[in-house]
Parts: structure tokens; C-alpha cells; sequence
């Protein structure tokens, strides 16, 4: 039987790169005969018209409407959860409305997939719309941050979300990413939680998507910001700190750790000015 492919998107309020996005996902080349997809779109209270004009131009794409409170991670949580209850599928793919696939993505995900037997999370590295060599998204470890030399296959730690494939195998022992982040974090959770299943995480070789970083600094760290903008930005879900990335390196570091996180988190945004001087390189590396 052909395998059959679920995408799972969150979209809101980037209705021409969801559109652009959906119509390189359906120009995707070498699929005949190899896989079929479905879309499962979580539009997450968008305002812009993106869930009318997604479904005028591509009808065939599954929406479902959120109220604007799921941001990305939950977002994606609640289109697994429809697209589970509604098919039977062999892939989970993860694809961020703001990636622009290379043509032949997905075909070349489900080959580095059959190399290993289906049974490992494939991560397609993205790169720069102004320097096809800067990598931008993809697979992390520990010890180097993001991986940037894709020039062959190789493991990695963790993952970003951008353009992930999860075969059957994986989901059957690790089920959907962690509902308890709002935004940010559930993917890193995703891949150190198939790394404690002894489940292998492979960065597929080349470039798969582009999609240029977010380069802005959290308000909460920005000492230019007044201590109440920073407040409210350290416990918004775009924060991606307080609670939730205290319980996030609690769960994979420990209790000690996550402490010193937390408190070194709370130091950064109560003095942003004194912190940066005491941590020019910051004291927060971006695996665990």
C-alpha cells in the first residue's frame, strides 16, 4: 500500500506565506506512486483571512479554527490530535507555514526514512533566502547548538520544528509533542524525549526547505524594554521561559539545574544591563 502522510501546520496572520507554503507542499516532485498527503491545518485565530483564502485555493486542506491562545506548539498538539482521530497514517510530518520546500523535500525525507527502516525522526535542515550555505533550522546537539555542515547525514540531540518527519514507529512509543508549552520548547522536548527512547534523530543531507531566522530579541531580555514590558514578555508564551522552560529542564536535567535556569532567567530580566555584562556569552547555551 502507498504510505500516507499527515501534514500538521499551525498558521496565524501569514496568509501569503501560508499560501506559498501550501502550494510548494502540493508542487512537491517524485511523490507518484510513493506517498499521498493530507493536510491538517490548525488556524489558530487568524485575522487576516487566511483560513478563507487557504480554503478557496486549496480545498482539500482539513482546517481546524483555534481562538488565537494556542500559539505554535499547542497549535500543532490540536491538529495531531484531529488528524489522529480521522486517519490511518504511516507519517506525521511537521511544516512551518514560513518554509519554503525545495521541490523534492518530502520524497527525499521518505528515502532517508526507508534507510532507516522507518523507525527514526528525520529532520530536514532550511537554510537563508540570501545564502543558500547559512543553515538556519534544523537538527541540535548538546554540545554545538544548531548543526550547520549538512553536507552528509548525521545524528543529532534534539530538534526545531520546521520540517520534521515522524514515521508510525516513533509515534506509537512517544505520541504527540507535550501540550504542556504554549509556543516554544515542544519540539526540543519531542527529539530529547526520542533520545531517552533510544530512538535515533537524523539530519537528512543538503538543504530541504528555506526559511530565514527570527533574529528579534525576546523583550523580556532587551534592556531597552521598561521592567513591566519584560515582565509580561517572560510569562507570555513567546517568553519561552519562566514555568515552562524551568519544567522543560527539570524533565531532562534535573531539579538543581532547573533552578539555577530559572533563577539566572529571572536575574536576566529583572537586570538585563548587569546580566549581560556578568554573562557576555550567556549563561543559558542553547542545548541543555
Amino acid at each position: 500500500m502507498i504510505p500516507k502522510i499527515a501534514v500538521l501546520m499551525t498558521v496565524h496572520n501569514r496568509k501569503d506565506k501560508t499560501l506559498n507554503c501550501l502550494g510548494l507542499l502540493y508542487a512537491q516532485t517524485g511523490l507518484e506512486g510513493k506517498a499521498t498527503v493530507d493536510v491538517w491545518m490548525m488556524d489558530d485565530g487568524s485575522t487576516d483571512g487566511t483560513a478563507g483564502a487557504v480554503g478557496k485555493q486549496f480545498p482539500e486542506v482539513k482546517i481546524i479554527h483555534g481562538d488565537g491562545s494556542l500559539y505554535w506548539n499547542r497549535g500543532m498538539y490540536a491538529a495531531w490530535t484531529a488528524a489522529e482521530k480521522h486517519g490511518d497514517y504511516d507519517f506525521w510530518f511537521w511544516l512551518n507555514d514560513d518554509t519554503d520546500l525545495v521541490e523534492d523535500a518530502l520524497v527525499r525525507l521518505l528515502d532517508a526514512s526507508k534507510e532507516h527502516g522507518d523507525k527514526a525522526i528525520i529532520v530536514g535542515s532550511t537554510c537563508s533566502s540570501t545564502d543558500p550555505q547559512t543553515i538556519t533550522y534544523g537538527g541540535w546537539t548538546d554540545q554545538a547548538g544548531l548543526v550547520t555542515d549538512v553536507s552528509t547525514e548525521r545524528t543529532c540531540d534534539t530538534i526545531g520544528g520546521n520540517i520534521v518527519l515522524i514515521p508510525r514507529y516513533v509515534y506509537s512509543i512517544l505520541g504527540k509533542n507535550e501540550y504542556t508549552y504554549h509556543h516554544a520548547l515542544g519540539d526540543r522536548d519531542y527529539g530529547y524525549r526520542a533520545g531517552r527512547a533510544g530512538i535515533d534523530i537524523i539530519i537528512g543531507k543538503g538543504v530541504f526547505g528555506v526559511c530565514d531566522r527570527h533574529e528579534r530579541l525576546s523583550k523580556w531580555k532587551d534592556k531597552e524594554m521598561p521592567l513591566k514590558v519584560r515582565w509580561n514578555d517572560f510569562f507570555s508564551p513567546y517568553g519561552s521561559t519562566g514555568m515552562e522552560f524551568f519544567r522543560f529542564r527539570r524533565r531532562f536535567c534535573g531539579f538543581f539545574p532547573a533552578v539555577k535556569t530559572l533563577v539566572t532567567s529571572f536575574f536576566h530580566m529583572l537586570m538585563p544591563g548587569l546580566y549581560d555584562r556578568i554573562f557576555p556569552e550567556g549563561a543559558n547555551g542553547a542545548g541543555l
